[in-house]
């Protein structure tokens, strides 16, 4: 309805027109208590609060606040909110309940249940290091926002698996902070905040962690935007001479968190202790329920085969490995084992595997674990096509259902065809593809985001979740049978450490690779990079010397034939055509994956320390030295397990510099000791990774293997 309102403040009298949807009854005048004030009918007094004019009702606040003479600025909020309370729902984790939260969230999925045992034994703390004081939160035809207090010196970092960006606040510009937008994407090589598995999860520099309970497309804005009665930007309003210095970001004097929530009219924010970086990212994992613990033939070396390739040709691949004495665990079949893979059949072709039976048992008998891609988008051809399309989305890609693995009947009907095609044969792990999101394409090729699903997911939901979704569907069989596995996956999100998949790529920016590795520690994520084929023989020794050094030594050789240190060129490699000197790389790269079997106890043991204690088996230097201002924006160096750094070398480099942190350290190849707290020049040769290892360490490498079998004993 349409109403008029009257103003009498100090000396001045106006009068107001709008658009208002609240129960005011009639515009009355006269001498109340509230400077002239008297009550709008179902409209108690309104009341003063840092300038602004509020009137309260039981469906919403209407705020008026004077700004030049003669204008003010009217916004309302629906409906009234509490001040925010926090309960402690965990040891040092908070929970802060705003508005009404929606039901479907990452939280409301979870795969494993809080470790509350695990979190007693952090240390202890006493109150929550937010001020709850300092939070507001406000509703609109938009969706809702939150506002956390930031300081002004203040990191951040997280968000999920991000390969461009580290430190949050960091642009060009230096501390301006930026908005980080959490959206799915096949393309995580953006400033965007866009990635593979964005998790609405950050933790600060100041010992603190922020879990966001939400699955909408959210945006985070890490202090550069400023609400109106915050200190001005430092800027000195002094004319801009070029297009660059006018839309310059400007660092704020004072730093507000503001996070953006599409559709919702509630979130529930959590908030985790530290005292330190590590202690909130141990809480945050430990609340997911721990970490992850693969079987140990996950930590050796998989390759995957080329996607065309049939049984023979894979059985005789496999056996050209064992041949050359290459350490490999684990073989992994891409699409050509299906009739239809463009939506997928989950059926075998027998014209490529005539007896899949005998394929599986062959591998297994050289001692191979077989890892099977698909992605789920089910063809009309399978056989689960009729029953599973009442439990599918309303839009279909390739032409094929859009599973609701948010509803147990859409993962029971799914998980039929699975079983007979893969689990009820002894296939030990999978590789789920395609489950990411293309949200800047001009022709994106997955569902809109204005799907619906049976469970009553959107499509926007569905996305930020349907990676999470669809490792909790494919890891039940193996959960039946208390077996363990260990996965590929393209797309993750929210509390997803207890889940065994790696999260992988098909892009191929070798440092972005690293700076992912870099970052998956703060999200609960594990990440891989992966070799194919190579620019030269240098690069592929650089990005085997990444793999090695990684959750996963991935070796994906999908669309080549043969194993890239025969040939590095991709179209000579599909003609058989080897590099001349591809016996001595041969060589080399049996080197550096033996220097992977190695590392194999050492990094189960880090695993271990992840499921119980939290702590990531790879991370950022920020996380370990987080009073050292020298190791804040350090995105290409990071410890792997507890007591090994790694500082890649990349293609053209002759040397690098690297940052010893405090301490002592010694070069793992000639055992130097250096002094920490300062920086080194790093001339490794092509074959070599630059490794340092703390002082005091012992070190637990073991004789290299070329596959761990179920008795496999490590000589140490």
């Amino acid at each position: 309805m349409k109403t008029r309102l009257g103003m009498n403040m100090a000396s001045a009298s106006i009068a107001l027109a709008l658009t208002f949807s609240l129960p005011v009854t009639r515009p009355a005048f006269g001498a109340g208590t509230n400077g002239g004030w008297e009550s709008f009918g179902a409209m108690s007094a309104p009341t003063w609060k840092n300038g602004t004019l509020l009137f309260h009702s039981d469906q919403g606040t209407l705020a008026v606040t004077p700004l030049l003479a003669g204008s003010f600025q009217v916004s309302s909020a629906e409906p009234n909110q509490p001040g925010p309370t926090a309960e402690l729902v965990a040891p040092g984790i908070w929970r802060i309940r705003l508005g009404k939260p929606e039901e479907l969230t990452p939280s409301f999925f979870r795969t494993a249940p809080v470790d509350q045992a695990h979190l007693k034994t952090l240390p202890e703390v006493g109150n929550m290091p937010l001020d709850a004081g300092g939070i507001s939160f406000q509703v609109s035809s938009h969706g809702c926002a939150v506002r956390l207090p930031m300081a002004a010196d203040e990191s951040i970092y997280g968000f999920g698996l991000n390969t461009e960006l580290f430190d949050m606040t960091q642009t060009a510009d230096g501390h301006t902070g930026r908005r980080v937008f959490l959206k799915p994407t096949d393309h995580p090589e953006n400033d965007l905040g866009e990635s593979h598995a964005p998790v609405p999860f950050y933790v600060s520099s100041k010992g603190y962690g922020v879990f966001v309970d939400t699955a909408r497309f959210t945006s985070f804005y890490t202090g550069n935007v400023s609400p109106v009665g915050a200190a001005a930007e430092t800027g000195n309003g002094v004319a801009k001479s070029s297009v660059a210095d006018l839309y310059r970001p400007q660092e704020q004097q004072n730093k507000t968190m503001l996070v953006e929530i599409p559709a919702a009219k509630g979130v529930d924010v959590y908030v985790f202790a530290g005292p330190a970086m590590l202690d909130a990212v141990k809480r945050y994992n430990l609340f997911s329920g721990g970490g992850c613990v693969p079987p140990l033939w996950g930590l050796g070396v998989q390759y995957r085969g080329y996607g065309q390739f049939g049984a023979d040709e894979s059985l005789k691949l496999a056996a050209q490995l064992r041949a050359d004495h290459i350490p490999c665990d684990v073989w992994g079949v891409e699409p050509g084992w299906q009739t239809k893979t463009y939506s997928c059949s989950f059926v075998w072709n027998t014209n490529k595997f005539n007896d899949p039976d005998d394929f599986l048992r062959k591998m297994h008998q050289q001692d191979f674990r077989l890892n099977f891609w698909e992605h789920a988008f089910t063809h009309p051809s399978s056989p689960i096509y009729n029953a599973l399309k009442p439990w599918s989305g309303d839009y279909a890609v390739w032409g094929g259902l859009v599973p609701d693995f948010a509803s147990p009947e859409a993962r029971q009907i799914f998980l039929t065809q699975n079983r007979k095609a893969l689990f009820d044969k002894g296939v030990d792990a999978v590789k789920l593809d395609e489950c990411d999101y293309q949200p800047e394409s001009a022709t994106p090729w997955s569902f809109p985001a204005i799907s619906k699903f049976p469970s009553g997911l959107d499509g926007e939901q569905m996305h930020s979740l349907f990676g999470l979704l669809y490792q909790q569907t494919m890891l039940e069989p193996y959960a039946e049978k208390s077996l363990r596995t260990w996965g590929l996956v393209r797309n993750s999100q929210a509390l997803a450490a207890s889940l065994p998949y790696v999260i992988y790529s098909d892009s191929y920016d070798h440092r972005c690779y690293v700076r992912g590795l870099v970052n998956e520690g703060f999200s609960g994520l594990l990440w891989t990079p992966e070799v194919r084929d190579a620019g030269s023989i240098e690069d592929l020794y650089r990005r085997m010397e990444t793999v090695i050094f990684s959750p996963e030594a991935l070796i994906n050789c999908w669309y080549i034939k043969n194993p890239p240190w025969q040939q590095i060129d991709k179209d000579k490699n599909n003609c058989n055509e080897w590099m001349p000197d591809q016996q001595q790389v041969t060589d080399g790269i049996r080197k550096l994956l033996q220097l992977r079997m190695s590392f194999v106890p050492y990094l189960y043991s880090a695993f271990n320390e992840y499921r119980l204690k939290g702590i990531p088996p790879i991370r950022a230097l920020v996380l370990d030295w987080p009073d050292d201002p020298a190791v804040r924006e350090i995105d290409d160096q990071y410890m792997f397990g507890a007591s090994v750094m790694v500082a890649p070398m990349f293609l053209g480099q002759k040397s690098r510099s690297v940052y010893l942190p405090a301490g002592d350290w010694y070069d793992f190849w000639t055992h130097q000791k250096y002094a920490g707290s300062q920086k080194i020049e790093a001339t490794n040769n092509q074959e070599q990774i630059p490794l340092f290892v703390k002082g005091g360490t012992l070190l637990p490498l073991s004789r290299p293997l070329e596959h761990i079998s179920a008795d496999t004993v490590f000589d140490l």
